[in-house]
């Protein structure tokens, strides 16, 4: 009995002294947390802060994704004009930062230094998995290393047959609709088809897929659309942020049938590649490809690290869905407002039609070549100044692993969001004066000397900067070109200007609405 009492006294002073510890580990953590938070504000605190709400709430809700909300950017820049201090709670500084003196640093900063900021680009994770946008550290490192090649001017040069296919299937039907109104002008809201139109060419550069989504309904390309549409929406719902509550919700089942769909489409085509490539055998199976061009996955499943390593079945699926998802939205974006810019300046898209037609003039095809692309400057002004004015993402996100100084002696704190406005910056008048003007001629030569590269960016800059840009570029002079050799663009001056919408890309409340006149003469 007393050997008993004995060691119960012992256990419970065991267990009281084990409470205590728990207790004292905590009180220091928590000491040396609030330290390290009083250094950071103290170095935030040389930041400019806007008016908030009050010392609780700080700036939450002030910032909103609508068109208040960039005017309220506007404004913003022309106050603070290189970045200021944004308190989503009294817990969680955010950096806006809006001029090359602040950006600067962390565009050039490695990607082990300045990696995305994971927050909302969690909500992608089940979509999109490892595929570049979303890893980081070396394993991002090597898959940019990998797919490099795949973006080669040798490479996108196959592509242009395609970009003029699918260019060709939406002015068909443009001109259809045309035909059917009596062969006058017709309204088109024209994101919509735009949307379809990149999607179209995607699936054939990544998968070889001919799909005709623009022509008839696909559940896959219906599957993208769904999934890029419901991770805005919960971006908009805080409550459904928590993975487990999501799942129970209507949109989170939703959600996993498109992903689903997706990756079954993905993975069944990477599969069937790699099993010819493992029973011809790599030199067989080149040799089977010759007279064609190769796709994405073909060059995905061949390339080798240094260490003669390839790319993973699910490496190389996650990397097909990220191009699908990154290529699609964005490009379609900048060329909707690129046709809304060009028919709010019509002497602007007549000198782009002219440049076209004068290049196109005396040939059997009117399809746009390689070396065309290199041949229509005020046409490359007008994509780049549309960009500028109406960039497709608005701003990226990036959380420092370790302090950024900047030249004029103040310090981003390690662990603090950084918001860097494109569109901001964009719009920053000590860079580009009269910057809600359309003005072509601002990417001239001779107006392009001097200029910071980080005032311009529709790509991101640096080591993370979009892989894809140069397909991009490709593929809009190819559409526009090919658009303006076939239609005239308007605006309906019935209808107000688009209130601008940034979501997942720019886009407009109630779309982008343009009446599209078949030029006379143009069969």
């Amino acid at each position: 009995m007393a050997v008993a009492a004995a060691l119960g006294s012992l256990g419970a002073v065991a267990l009281g002294t084990f409470v205590v510890s728990l207790l004292l580990r905590w009180l220091w953590d928590a000491l040396v947390a609030v330290t390290r938070f009083r250094a950071t504000c103290r170095q935030l605190n040389k930041f400019p802060t806007p008016p908030w709400r009050n010392w609780l709430l700080g700036h939450t809700g002030m910032g909103q994704s609508t068109e208040q909300g960039l005017q309220q950017v506007d404004t913003l820049v022309a106050r603070y004009r290189h970045g200021c201090l944004w308190w989503g709670l009294p817990w969680l500084p955010v950096l806006r930062l809006f001029h090359p003196s602040t950006l600067r640093p962390l565009l050039s900063a490695s990607a082990f230094v300045a990696p995305k900021e994971k927050t909302f680009y969690g909500f992608l994770k089940p979509w999109l998995g490892e595929g570049l946008l979303l890893s980081g550290g070396q394993r991002w490192a090597r898959h940019r290393r990998l797919l490099t090649p795949a973006f080669h001017g040798d490479v996108l040069r196959n592509y242009l047959g395609i970009f003029n296919q699918s260019t060709r299937v939406l002015l068909a039907k443009w001109g259809a609709a045309a035909v059917a109104a009596g062969g006058g002008p017709v309204e088109m809201e024209v994101l919509q088809h735009l949307s379809l139109l990149t999607l179209d060419t995607l699936q054939k550069c990544i998968f070889s897929h001919e799909s005709h989504c623009q022509e008839r309904p696909s559940e896959y390309i219906q599957a993208i659309l769904e999934l890029s549409s419901l991770v805005v929406r919960r971006q908009l719902r805080p409550l459904l942020h928590p993975w487990w509550l999501y799942r129970l919700s209507s949109d989170g089942r939703r959600f996993a049938r498109a992903c689903a769909t997706v990756h079954a489409f993905t993975a069944d085509v990477v599969q069937r590649r790699r099993q010819a490539l493992t029973r011809l055998g790599h030199q067989a199976w080149l040799d089977s490809h010759r007279g064609r061009s190769m796709d994405f996955i073909d060059l995905l499943l061949l390339t080798k690290d240094e260490n003669g390593h390839t790319l993973s079945d699910e490496d190389v699926a996650a990397e097909a869905d990220t191009f699908m998802f990154e290529g699609h939205d964005t490009t379609a974006s900048g060329l909707a407002w690129l046709f809304y810019n060009l028919a709010s300046h019509p002497e602007h898209q007549e000198r782009c039609r002219q440049e076209v037609q004068k290049l196109l003039a005396g040939r059997d095809t009117a399809d746009i070549e390689w070396e065309d692309l290199s041949q229509l400057p005020f046409t490359t002004m007008c994509i780049k100044e549309s960009l500028r004015l109406h960039p497709p993402v608005t701003a990226v996100s990036r959380r420092c692993t370790e302090d950024i100084p900047l030249r004029d002696g103040r310090v981003i704190p390690k662990g603090v969001i950084c918001l860097m406005s494109i569109y901001g910056t964009h719009h920053n008048p000590d860079l580009w004066p009269e910057p809600e003007v359309f003005n072509p001629l601002r990417f001239s030569p001779e107006n392009s000397k001097g200029r910071s590269p980080s005032s311009f960016i529709p790509f991101s800059a640096g080591p993370r900067n979009c892989i894809g840009q140069s397909f991009a570029m490709a593929e809009m002079k190819v559409v526009v070109a090919l658009t303006l050799s076939r239609f005239v663009l308007r605006r309906d001056t019935a209808r107000p200007p688009p209130c601008r919408k940034p979501e997942l890309i720019l886009r407009a409340e109630d779309g982008i609405w343009l009446q599209l006149e078949p030029l006379v003469g143009v069969a």
